[in-house]
């Protein structure tokens, strides 16, 4: 649950996570082809604050392949629903917070804040290109500008946490 926010991949990549995906030295985690939506190999810059995670969870997990292991067995990955069943355990309704949904929010504000190309969240988000003859040529990945982005975004989320700025989103009231 506090990695999820960094990393912002879909809930089944992180449930499936093994150690030996984790690149120490390049600060990458390697999520293999047969376990992303689209069927490609998806790498994922980890900021500081993702490396400091995953070396205290190592402290607990580091021996087995899982980075987070069933509960009943350390053979098999964590459950399925393990964290959204904590979140409603903590109090937090399904249409507050899901595990799902921080992809959506790290997508809006990493957008609404200006810093960034679109078309690097998109590659950050392991999305296609929307345009299939655009994606057919565009295949960059936009690698440096997104390790500079993993690290911008945990920056902003300790930020958060401590109550500091952040990004201002508006709700559009209705006239009349």
């Amino acid at each position: 649950m506090q990695l999820l926010p960094h990393v912002f991949v879909r809930p089944g990549e992180l449930r499936y996570a093994k150690w030996d995906e984790v690149d120490w030295e390049e600060a990458v985690w390697r999520i293999p082809a047969d376990r992303t939506k689209l069927r490609r190999p998806h790498s994922v810059p980890l900021s500081s604050q993702s490396i400091a995670l995953l070396q205290e969870l190592r402290r607990h997990t580091g021996w087995m392949d899982w980075l987070f292991p069933g509960e009943r067995s350390h053979l098999k990955p964590m459950c399925e629903n393990a964290i959204n069943l904590a979140f409603r355990r903590m109090g937090f309704p399904k249409d507050v917070v899901t595990a799902h949904g921080f992809r959506a929010t790290a997508s809006t504000l990493l957008n609404e804040s200006g810093k960034w190309h679109p078309d690097a969240i998109e590659r950050a988000l392991a999305h296609g290109h929307s345009n299939a003859v655009r994606g057919t040529y565009a295949r960059g990945q936009h690698w440096d500008e997104r390790v500079e982005m993993a690290q911008w975004w945990s920056d902003y989320l300790d930020r958060l946490k401590i109550g500091g700025a952040v990004i201002p989103i508006h709700k559009l009231q209705s006239v009349g």
